[in-house]
C-alpha cells in the first residue's frame, strides 16, 4: 500500500469510528413518565439526579416554579428538544455537543407545593462527571433569574 493509500485508509477508519461513537445516543427509555405521583428512581450508577431520591449522590432539590417557567428556561438552552409536554409533566432530551450522547430530563409539577420535581439521567455510560446535576442547577438559575 502506498503512503497516500495508507493515509486515506487511516482517515477513513477515524471517520468511521467517530460516526459510530456519535450514533451512540441509546434508545429512549420506555418507562419514563410519572408513576404514582413520582418520577422513576435513579439507578445505582452516578449518572442521575432526582428530587425524589434520598441518596446524597443522587438527591437534588425540586425547582421552585411552574412547568411554564421550566419550558421558558429550556427554550434558552442549547441542544434540547421537548419530547412530551402534558401540562404538569415535561420530558426533554439533551444531546451532548461532541459525542451525541442523550440525557433524559423529566419535570413533574406539584402545584400544591409550588415546585417542579426533576429527574435528569444519562442513557449510556456509568459516570456523567456531574453534568446532570449541573444542568438542573442551570435550569434552576434560569428560572430564578429570567
Amino acid at each position: 500500500m502506498s503512503r497516500n493509500q495508507t493515509n486515506h485508509f487511516a482517515r477513513g477508519m477515524l471517520v468511521m469510528g467517530l460516526l459510530t461513537l456519535i450514533g451512540c445516543a441509546g434508545d429512549r427509555p420506555a418507562d419514563l413518565g410519572p408513576l404514582d405521583g413520582q418520577l422513576r428512581a435513579c439507578p445505582d450508577s452516578p449518572n442521575c439526579v432526582s428530587s425524589f431520591d434520598t441518596r446524597d449522590s443522587h438527591a437534588i432539590e425540586p425547582i421552585r416554579g411552574t412547568p411554564e417557567a421550566v419550558k421558558q428556561a429550556l427554550n434558552q438552552m442549547e441542544r434540547v428538544e421537548i419530547i412530551t409536554d402534558s401540562g404538569g409533566y415535561i420530558h426533554a432530551e439533551f444531546t451532548s455537543r461532541l459525542m451525541g450522547y442523550v440525557d433524559d430530563v423529566e419535570f413533574l409539577a406539584n402545584p400544591h407545593e409550588g415546585v417542579v420535581h426533576v429527574r435528569s439521567a444519562s442513557r449510556l455510560g456509568y459516570s456523567d462527571m456531574g453534568v446532570n446535576r449541573e444542568r438542573i442547577e442551570q435550569i434552576r438559575s434560569l428560572i430564578a433569574n429570567p
